[in-house]
């Protein structure tokens, strides 16, 4: 098992990032795929049409997302944690993927950089 760890910058305030992340409308927007997403603790939610699927573990408005990401249908101990920190008019986001299998490091890792923050760079930086 391996762990991911990095800071992402996005051009919006960590409210905008901290919706964009659990509005399922909005992760559609961003996603073009169709979500499932609750800001309850202990809710299932799914992205990418059924590529990301876990547990919401914990949520601290517009600081702090916690999930247990499930590998291959089974909810291993793969656990993300996504910091949000107000940066000027940006926010600087501190990423940690914990247990993530061997097997998947690197299109996880590919996948954080492109699929997911680099759609919503894209995604906030298409509002000017």
């Amino acid at each position: 098992m391996k762990e991911y760890k990095k800071y992402y910058r996005l051009p919006a305030t960590p409210e905008e990032v901290y919706i964009a992340l659990t509005n399922p409308f909005t992760i559609e927007l961003w996603t073009g795929e169709p979500a499932e997403m609750s800001v309850e603790p202990g809710s299932e939610f799914s992205m990418w049409d059924g590529s990301i699927v876990g547990k919401n573990l914990e949520f601290e408005e517009n600081k702090k997302i916690v999930q247990q990401w499930y590998f291959d249908g089974q909810p291993d101990a793969s656990v993300v944690t996504i910091k949000l920190h107000p940066d000027k008019n940006d926010t600087s986001i501190e990423l940690k993927h914990t247990n993530i299998p061997d097997e998947a490091y690197e299109d996880i890792s590919e996948g954080w950089d492109e699929s997911y923050f680099g759609a919503l760079a894209e995604f906030f930086s298409d509002r000017d």
